[in-house]
């Protein structure tokens, strides 16, 4: 099917590993110009190699920047051209007990996972309602509507997104712009993976089986596996598409079954 992207430009952020590098990945393989982003220049430029690499004639670009500094933050607002499409995908996780979670915890994660969103789609937003044409996907979780007792900070703050994709579709009744939010179920990203070979050190445990007994324990998980990336990004590209005109203001699930409500 052509999603009828050739002709987009998208920009991602936190793109250079796990399911943002799997989403710029796949806008580049319907033709989609992206800008990349990660927290340092080596990073970025690794990711765009590697994506070079895997999608011969890709037309990519990156810009460093830390979403944990306002200041680079605003950098890269400077630097960033107008793109058709954001993919508000940066984003913090730790398993972290909520006796333990500081103040500065919780600043941090805010500032990360929720105001980068704010502060991206206040700066593109209204050049895509101008315009008459525009995608605003935010990466949300599951963890945002049944929050984590192991990771309260990080449901919070992927609540807040879906609080905050779900206010900014309303700005844009009766254009062509559409702003909507996945609701990924728990995913194999690298830095999953790199939590579960932590924890496991510190178990003596096999990662591989300290990662079949995560998904084990998940009651509700219909899928019984961890979702990859790349599924979580199939549903982005479809969102970022011209086909999905009427999907705005919705959060999508690519949950694996784990969410047990109807809606």
């Amino acid at each position: 099917m052509d999603m009828q992207l050739a002709t987009r430009r998208a920009f991602v952020s936190g793109s250079t590993q796990g399911i943002g590098y799997s989403i710029a990945r796949a806008l580049l393989q319907e033709g989609t110009a992206v800008v990349i982003n990660g927290r340092t220049e080596s990073r970025v430029e690794g990711a765009m190699e590697a994506l070079r690499s895997e999608v011969p004639g890709a037309h990519v670009s990156g810009i460093a920047a830390d979403f944990d500094q306002p200041s680079e933050v605003q950098r890269l607002l400077g630097t960033l051209d107008d793109v058709d499409i954001l993919v508000n995908n940066v984003g913090l996780f730790e398993v972290k007990p909520f006796g333990e979670i500081s103040d500065d915890d919780w600043t941090r994660y805010f500032d990360v996972n929720v105001m980068s969103g704010v502060r991206l789609s206040r700066a593109l937003l209204p050049k895509m309602i101008d315009a008459g044409w525009g995608r605003v996907i935010f990466v949300s979780s599951e963890s945002g509507v049944n929050i984590p007792a192991d990771m309260t900070h990080y449901g919070v703050t992927k609540a807040g997104m879906l609080a905050l994709g779900n206010g900014l579709a309303k700005l844009t009744r009766g254009t062509g712009v559409t702003v909507n939010t996945i609701l990924g179920g728990p995913t194999y990203s690298d830095g999953v993976a790199q939590t579960i070979e932590q924890i496991a050190a510190e178990q003596q445990l096999a990662p591989e089986n300290l990662k079949a007994m995560i998904i084990g324990g998940n009651q509700t998980s219909l899928l019984e596996r961890f979702l990859d990336p790349e599924e979580i990004a199939h549903l982005a590209v479809f969102l970022a598409s011209p086909l999905s005109s009427a999907t705005n203001g919705a959060a999508l699930r690519a949950d694996g079954g784990v969410l047990t409500a109807m809606l």
